[in-house]
C-alpha cells in the first residue's frame, strides 16, 4: 500500500514539475490535457477520444498483424504540405500564405517553396530546437533555428547540427520526389494531424515508441526512480550501450498475452548522438547492438522475459518469416541512417526501403489480415505550419507524416483527428490486449510514470481509418525507385 501511495505521489509531482519546455507549450496556448484543433474530419473520424461505431469485434477478425514503420526526420508539411485535401501549408490563390524570418534579410522571410534535392540539411530537432520553431506559437523560428545548429560536426546528423550550407527547412517535397509515399496517401489513408508524442528528437521517440515514454532513472533496476526526460534519458550509467531503461514497455504486455513480436533492425549506421551531446561519431547499428534506435535490448522487462531479446533481429529475418508462415501479430521496423531519410541520408533511399517492405507483405498471405502504419520519429528542423499543444511535460511535439496502408483502410481518406504515436499503442492494445494499457495501476508492474498516454482525452482512434465491411483493397506493388537509382543509391534496399 504504502509502495503504491509512494508511486501515485511520484506521478503527481511529475506532472506538477515539467520542465521549462512545458511553460513553453503552455504560451502556446495549448490546453492541458488536448491535441490540437483540426478541420472537419468528415464522415466518423472524430477528433476525439470517442470510439463509438468501432466494431471491435470485426477489427480483430480482419487484423490480425499490425507492423510500425519508422523513419526519420520529416515534418508533415516538408511531404504532404501540398497533398490535395490535406491541412498543408496555408495558400492564398496557390502561393504560400507564411513566411519564416531570415535574419540575412534584413527584416525579410522566406516562404515554403518546393525542394527537388534528394539529400536534404534540415536543422536541429532536440528540445531547445523544438522551443526555437515553435516560437511561442508563431511557428517562424524553422530558419533562425536551422541558421543557429552546429557545423562540421563529428557526426552531421548530431541533432544539434545543420547538415549543409544550404538552409533547406521552408522546402517541401511534392510527388514528384516522393511518388510511392504519395501513391500510398491517394490509396489508403494519409493522418495529417499526427504529433510525434515528445518535443524534442529520435531517442526518447524511439522510447515513446515502444514503451510510451522517455525518462532518466536515478537508481539501476529501480522503476520508481525514473522522471520524465526527453533530452537524456535512460540511467544511471553515461551514454552509450549500458543504458538500462527499468520502466515497462509494450512488449511486456505482449508477453503476459502470448501475443508474438519482433523488433526488425537494419544494420548499417546509426546517425544520431546517444544523448544529445555536443560532439559524437557515428556508431554501428545492429539487431545486437543496443543504441538509440534499437532501444529493447536495454529494457529491464526484455531481458528479463526468458528468450525474448531474441525478438530484435536483423531485418533479413522479416522476409524468411513471410516465406516460413512466422510472421508476428506485432512488428516494427527500425531503420539505419543510410535508408532512414535522415539527413543528409537521401529520400530515394528510404522511399526505397520502405517500398521493399510493403511490397514484400502484399505479396505475401499476410496482406489481407494486415495493417501498416507507416510514419517518421520527429521534425528534423523541417516547416510546419500546425502548432502542437501540450499535453504533459513531454509534449506533443510537432506533426510528422503518417500513413495507414492495409486492404481495410478506408480508399483516398484523410484522416484529421488529433493523433499521436501513443494511438499506435492503443490499437495494438485494443486489437491483441483487450484494451490494457501501459498503466501501471492496471498492467501488473509498477514504475513511475506520470500518465497513461494511451487513454489521453482528445487522442483519436486509428480504427476510424478502416472500413471493414468494404472490398478490401487490392496490393500496391510499386518500383523501389520510381525515378531510377541515384548515383550512390541503395539498389537493393529492403528487397529482401
Amino acid at each position: 500500500m504504502l509502495k503504491r501511495a509512494h508511486m501515485m505521489l511520484r506521478r503527481w509531482l511529475t506532472l506538477l514539475a515539467a520542465p521549462a519546455i512545458a511553460a513553453l507549450l503552455l504560451a502556446c496556448g495549448g490546453a492541458t490535457s488536448s491535441g490540437a484543433s483540426a478541420p472537419d474530419a468528415g464522415e466518423d473520424a472524430t477528433g476525439g477520444a470517442e470510439d463509438g461505431g468501432i466494431d471491435l469485434d470485426a477489427a480483430r477478425a480482419k487484423i490480425q498483424h499490425v507492423v510500425i514503420i519508422m523513419q526519420e526526420n520529416r515534418s508533415f508539411d516538408s511531404y504532404f504540405g501540398t497533398f490535395p485535401g490535406a491541412d498543408g501549408i496555408p495558400m492564398d490563390g496557390g502561393v504560400p500564405a507564411v513566411c519564416n524570418p531570415d535574419p540575412h534579410l534584413d527584416g525579410g522571410c522566406v516562404a515554403p517553396y518546393h525542394d527537388g534535392a534528394d539529400k536534404n540539411a534540415g536543422g536541429p530537432h532536440d528540445s531547445t530546437a523544438f522551443a526555437t520553431c515553435l516560437a511561442g506559437g508563431a511557428m517562424d523560428g524553422f530558419i533562425v533555428n536551422a541558421e543557429k545548429g552546429k557545423t562540421g560536426c563529428a557526426d552531421p546528423t548530431d541533432p544539434k547540427c545543420t547538415n549543409g550550407a544550404t538552409i533547406d527547412v521552408m522546402g517541401y517535397h511534392t510527388d514528384a520526389e516522393i511518388p510511392n509515399y504519395w501513391a500510398y496517401a491517394k490509396t489508403f489513408v494519409l493522418q495529417d494531424h499526427l504529433f510525434q508524442p515528445n518535443a524534442s528528437w529520435s531517442f526518447p521517440q524511439h522510447l515513446y515508441m515502444v514503451s510510451e515514454w522517455s525518462a532518466s532513472c536515478s537508481t539501476r533496476n529501480d522503476p520508481m526512480t525514473c522522471t520524465t526526460d526527453i533530452d537524456n534519458p535512460g540511467g544511471p550509467v553515461p551514454a552509450g550501450p549500458k543504458k538500462e531503461y527499468p520502466w515497462t514497455d509494450m512488449t511486456y504486455l505482449l508477453h503476459k498475452a502470448g501475443v508474438s513480436w519482433r523488433y526488425y533492425q537494419v544494420s548499417g549506421s546509426e546517425p544520431d548522438c546517444d544523448d544529445a551531446e555536443e560532439e559524437c561519431a557515428t556508431v554501428p547499428l545492429a539487431a545486437n547492438i543496443p543504441a538509440i534506435w534499437n532501444p529493447l535490448p536495454e529494457f529491464d522487462t526484455v531481458k528479463g522475459d526468458g528468450n525474448d531479446i531474441d525478438n530484435v533481429i536483423p531485418v533479413d529475418q522479416f522476409y524468411k518469416d513471410l516465406k516460413d508462415g512466422t510472421f508476428p501479430q506485432v512488428a516494427w521496423f527500425a531503420p539505419s541512417g543510410e535508408v532512414s531519410e535522415h539527413p543528409p541520408g537521401l529520400v530515394s533511399a528510404g522511399q526505397a526501403y520502405v517500398t521493399g517492405i510493403v511490397n514484400a507483405i502484399m505479396k505475401s498471405k499476410y496482406w489481407d489480415s494486415t495493417a501498416i502504419l507507416l510514419t517518421w520519429d520527429d521534425w528534423g528542423g523541417f516547416y510546419d505550419h500546425v502548432a502542437p499543444q501540450r499535453i504533459d511535460a513531454a509534449g506533443y511535439g510537432f506533426r510528422v507524416p503518417a500513413m495507414v496502408i492495409s486492404p481495410w483502410a478506408r480508399h483516398g481518406f484523410i484522416d484529421h483527428q488529433t493523433l499521436s504515436h501513443d494511438a499506435y499503442n492503443k490499437l495494438i492494445e485494443d486489437l491483441f490486449l483487450n484494451g490494457q494499457r501501459l498503466d501501471p495501476a492496471t498492467d501488473g508492474r509498477e514504475d513511475s510514470r506520470p500518465d497513461v498516454r494511451e487513454n489521453e482525452p482528445g487522442l483519436g482512434n486509428v480504427l476510424h481509418d478502416f472500413d471493414f465491411s468494404q472490398q478490401p483493397l487490392p496490393p500496391l506493388v510499386l518500383p523501389q525507385y520510381p525515378n531510377g537509382a541515384p548515383d550512390g543509391g541503395i539498389a537493393d534496399a529492403g528487397a529482401g
